[in-house]
């Protein structure tokens, strides 16, 4: 067994698990773990200017399909609680990232002494938003530790794990034998089920297909796809399971949140639904349907709605074999785009558009390629893009789910652009969102992320302004906000900036600054907008 530093073992260990990229922020308890990480050379690290960005960045770049397993690494205590916003949002949106995080001095754990960087038990602080969470105590602890981070990652529901590992165990050095990776195993199906799934769509007349995150997570579509066309149900999707089906499709319906009323049975007569990877999480659409639910997490099988038949496996193994199945009990049904499409004439017709997310919005996706991967900040254009922005492609529209934090915008674009540097990459953020991580603009400088985000300004948290005035008679409390001069702040920090006035002209800023080499902001000024659920 080859000698070497637990730092080294740390390095040689994620790197044989795929990690090709962390997104870290150096530290004293880190340092022969950064050593270990300078002599490793297939692993790239990009430095971040806070926590919080380096969890967000490795959440982007994992959803957003990087190579590998998406890192973060940072220092304990302060550190990890700084990132712990961004582990949250990786785990509401069954994002799969390793939290590597150092530790205070092995001898101190437990003790309560107050030393630096010290939390009480960390471990126990980071447990409720991952999946899994280890200590290495000793260095020949290193491999096993990081194998088995890396196990929960690659099966099961994707979710954060977190693994640390305190300075002095990092530093020693030791005889250390490495773990070779193990393929990942999801779930399966029965024949039983199968055959049971696939005889309940048979004999439904008007199925649907409602579809979540886990459709994407699982590379889906495809088998998705070919379900829907034989059966010829319409597809709705939730906003984590946007682009799980093209939006060019005929069988689209679209998002789930705008289009309530092609669910129930007495506008549109489903008889089955075909839940894939969702936690149905609004069962007062459900009206007592009978509901076929396919979920890699055991748990989520009729949590939110009881009367499912459940099946707990991979949602693309078991769409493909429900695709083999019902070609063999049935022929694929003849068309009904004709009847699917007079549905979608009656929910446009029913739904009402709002200005100027309407024209903003439509301005976006015009200046962005079909392959372009928006992130979808919790911001008036934001919310409005669940239900109105047309999304081609898997991986190409991420949201904070249901952890909806403000800030997690532009870092999480930073990510993905790294994960494809080829794509469009496009933040929609406010400007109360975006100050909370605004310095991540020096990240994108530093290490040539060249990725856009577009804040719309109005000098406001402008949802909290908007909902004071018109419901607690004007009375407004920390809703109005100072602001630098966003143009001028991205071009402080060596970026691009420009500001665009109305929607003419923020397509034609986009498409300028997605041919630009250089990290881009674009401000557009707004004023205070309308309520954007409109139905």
């Amino acid at each position: 067994m080859p000698r070497m530093t637990g730092g080294e073992a740390l390095a040689k260990s994620l790197y044989l698990e795929g990690v090709r990229v962390i997104f870290g922020l150096p530290g004293v308890q880190l340092y022969h773990a950064l050593d270990g990480l300078a002599k490793e050379p297939g692993i790239r690290f990009v430095t971040t200017r806070h926590e919080q960005a380096t969890a967000y960045m490795a959440d982007g770049y994992a959803r957003a399909g990087g190579e590998g397993i998406a890192t973060c690494m940072m220092v304990p205590g302060p550190g990890l609680l700084n990132a712990s916003a961004a582990i949250g949002t990786a785990y509401s949106a069954s994002s799969p990232v390793m939290v590597v995080c150092g530790q205070i001095e092995r001898d101190f754990i437990g003790v309560n002494r107050g030393m630096l960087h010290e939390v009480n038990d960390q471990i126990d602080a980071i447990k409720p938003i991952t999946k899994f969470a280890r200590r290495a105590l000793d260095p020949t602890e290193i491999p096993a530790m990081v194998h088995e981070a890396a196990h929960h990652l690659k099966n099961g529901r994707p979710r954060p794990v977190e693994i640390e590992v305190p300075p002095e165990t990092l530093a020693e050095v030791a005889d250390i034998e490495l773990i070779e990776p193990e393929a990942p195993k999801q779930p399966t199906a029965s024949a039983e089920q199968i055959a049971t799934a696939a005889q309940m769509l048979a004999d439904a007349a008007n199925p649907l297909i409602w579809v979540g995150g886990g459709a994407i997570s699982s590379g889906a579509s495809q088998a998705l796809v070919r379900v829907a066309e034989h059966l010829q149900a319409p597809v709705v999707a939730t906003p984590e399971g946007k682009g799980a089906i093209s939006d060019k499709h005929e069988l689209s319906m679209g998002g789930l949140w705008m289009r309530n009323d092609i669910i129930g049975k007495a506008s549109f007569g489903h008889d089955v639904i075909l839940a894939v990877g969702t936690r149905l999480a609004t069962p007062q659409l459900l009206e007592g349907q009978k509901v076929i639910q396919i979920d890699v997490d055991p748990e989520e099988l009729g949590r939110n709605y009881s009367d499912t038949y459940g099946i707990n496996a991979d949602a693309r193994q078991t769409l493909e074999s429900i695709f083999t199945a019902l070609s063999e009990k049935m022929p694929a049904r003849a068309s009904r785009k004709a009847e699917i499409d007079a549905a979608k004439a009656r929910r446009d017709e029913a739904q009402v558009t709002v200005e100027p997310q309407e024209s903003l919005l439509k301005a976006v996706r015009s200046a962005m390629p079909d392959d372009g991967i928006l992130i979808s900040g919790m911001t008036q254009l934001g919310y409005y893009s669940r239900g109105h922005f047309p999304v081609y492609e898997p991986r190409t529209y991420l949201t904070s789910s249901y952890f909806g934090n403000l800030g997690y915008a532009y870092p999480t674009a930073l990510g993905a652009k790294v994960a494809q540097p080829n794509k469009a990459v496009v933040a929609l953020s406010g400007d109360g969102g975006f100050l909370f991580n605004s310095q991540e603009l020096a990240t994108a400088v530093q290490h040539g992320i060249n990725a856009v985000v577009i804040v719309f300004n109005d000098n406001a948290y402008g949802n909290v302004l908007r909902d004071q005035l018109t419901r607690f008679d004007g009375r407004v409390l920390g809703a109005e906000l100072h602001n630098p001069d966003f143009v001028k702040l991205a071009e402080a920090y060596g970026a691009r900036g420009v500001r665009a006035h109305g929607a003419a002209e923020l397509e034609a800023a986009l498409k300028e600054a997605l041919t630009v080499d250089a990290p881009s902001l674009i401000e557009v000024p707004v004023e205070s907008m309308p309520y954007p659920y409109t139905l």
